[in-house]
């Protein structure tokens, strides 16, 4: 019986912490940089040969002192990330990082991090941010000077909008992972390929079937920003 009890505990606290530690797995080894071409297919990358490792693999010239152009984007923003893809010895650490240029009244608009909590730091400007819960969906917003920091945590939606109308912002933002990954709600919904019914859409939103045919000829004649 005791046995019984002993083992019923162990399975529980083994699923606890297996809740606890679901993110970017931690090192093993000093590092672990990333070969981009293995063919191996791993949660994450293979490690480079250690002896073929050079400075040059946690290194990037990326110019991140560099305005963006803004110009293009429909919704006035240009996101720069550096993960794992561009700097391969972020590979098993737990971190990225992002420039985002905000063109004036442009925004990076509601989305999420399916795998990351993110730390934005604005260093040039002003910008309205925020996120929302789960249900039953409270919106955390707050209105950044140069030099503030706003926390937006793993998996909530949330953004950031320049409500100045003559001047940019630019900020930085810290990101807990490798590989954060990011679902553009808009484009989600409207955007996807194949398509989310009518039906589906106009029942969730409410509204006329036309009007879900009208915004999904949009976002397909668009793409994604």
């Amino acid at each position: 019986m005791a046995s019984s009890s002993y083992f019923l505990m162990s399975a529980l606290l083994a699923l606890l912490s297996s809740q606890v530690i679901a993110s970017d797995p931690s090192p093993l080894q000093d590092f672990c940089v990333a070969d981009l071409y293995s063919p191996v297919k791993v949660n994450g990358f293979v490690c480079k040969d250690p002896m073929a490792v050079s400075a040059d693999d946690f290194f990037k010239a990326a110019n991140l002192d560099k305005p963006r152009d803004t110009m293009k984007s429909k919704v006035g923003s240009n996101v720069t990330l550096i993960n794992v893809m561009q700097l391969p010895g972020l590979n098993t650490l737990g971190i990225s990082l992002a420039r985002i240029d905000y063109a004036p009244m442009g925004e990076n608009p509601p989305h999420t991090h399916p795998r990351a909590t993110e730390i934005l730091t604005v260093l040039e400007g002003t910008l309205y941010v925020g996120f929302v819960t789960s249900n039953p969906n409270k919106l955390f917003a707050k209105v950044l000077n140069k030099g503030d920091v706003f926390v937006f945590p793993e998996g909530l939606i949330h953004f950031q909008f320049n409500p100045i109308h003559d001047k940019p912002a630019v900020a930085i933002a810290a990101l807990s992972s490798q590989n954060p990954g990011v679902i553009t709600i808009a484009n989600a919904v409207f955007g996807s390929k194949p398509p989310i019914s009518d039906d589906v859409l106009a029942k969730a939103f409410q509204v006329e079937k036309g009007t879900i045919d009208w915004l999904q000829a949009q976002f397909w004649e668009d793409n994604h920003y």
